[in-house]
């Protein structure tokens, strides 16, 4: 009987080393992969969470492609950069990629709800899922997710990370990165985006498939009420007819 136990705790034990280095070997790799210095002059083609969404289409048997079209950040309105970053991520351009306050804040509260309902998350970290991730918010995936983000965050500069976070974040059920976000929900270029516009596409960020920009949604109008007004109190325009910069501005580049 004392070897027929022995056995079993010799592969049981086996069993549990085998998983922890399995473990490990799956966490490990993603200091090394994917190579992000890439992301320093490449554009990604195609991000995880597009082949999300795709593959999801195919199970439902949707005929549905996603609508992307990459655009540098020159050709990005400076106010969709202030709003994307006042309801996303207000501390983007100080922070090391973790917004360690912002992370215990939703910490108490997905406790007090007893459901993860809040994230925390920075643009960095966001654009880290996006990119090589899936949506699942299990505690390895966030592991994974922040040691890309820390990769990231040492080899890419900040105006790269919001560049490219603003190319592919989904925006609308098949709709990824802002150029093609501004055309199908206001008809016009993100160069041409308006203050109260680049509202509007920040304040749906957080469920892009649930919520409308058609003035159908009384929590996306306060929301995007919301944050206009704060790039009105930063001293971003003098009008609010007149979506232009202040004279203390003028000379200042808006991702500043």
């Amino acid at each position: 009987m004392n070897i027929f136990v022995r056995h079993w705790k010799k592969i049981v034990l086996g069993a549990l080393i085998f998983f922890a280095a399995a473990f490990i070997v799956d966490i490990g790799r993603y200091f090394f992969y994917p190579d992000v210095k890439q992301l320093k002059k490449h554009n990604p083609e195609k991000t995880a969470f597009m082949e999300y969404r795709e593959n999801i289409w195919r199970q439902k048997g949707v005929p549905k492609n996603i609508d992307k079209r990459w655009v540098p950040f020159s050709r990005i309105s400076p106010w969709v950069v202030k709003a994307v970053i006042i309801a996303e991520d207000h501390k983007f351009w100080s922070h090391n990629g973790f917004d360690f306050a912002s992370i215990r804040q939703a910490l108490e509260r997905n406790i007090r709800k007893g459901e993860i309902k809040v994230g925390g998350s920075t643009i960095s970290q966001q654009l880290a899922k996006n990119l090589f991730l899936s949506p699942s918010k299990n505690p390895v995936r966030k592991i994974k997710e922040a040691i890309l983000t820390w990769r990231l965050e040492r080899n890419l500069s900040k105006k790269r990370i919001i560049e490219l976070y603003l190319n592919v974040a989904e925006w609308g059920d098949g709709i990824f990165g802002i150029e093609a976000a501004a055309q199908h929900h206001f008809f016009r270029s993100a160069s041409g985006l308006t203050m109260r516009e680049a509202a509007m596409l920040a304040a749906i960020l957080p469920s892009p498939l649930r919520y409308r920009t058609d003035g159908t949604s009384r929590y996306v109008e306060n929301q995007a009420d919301r944050i206009y007004q704060f790039m009105i109190n930063q001293g971003s325009v003098i009008d609010e007819d007149e979506e232009v910069m202040s004279e203390r501005d003028e000379n200042i580049p808006l991702w500043y």
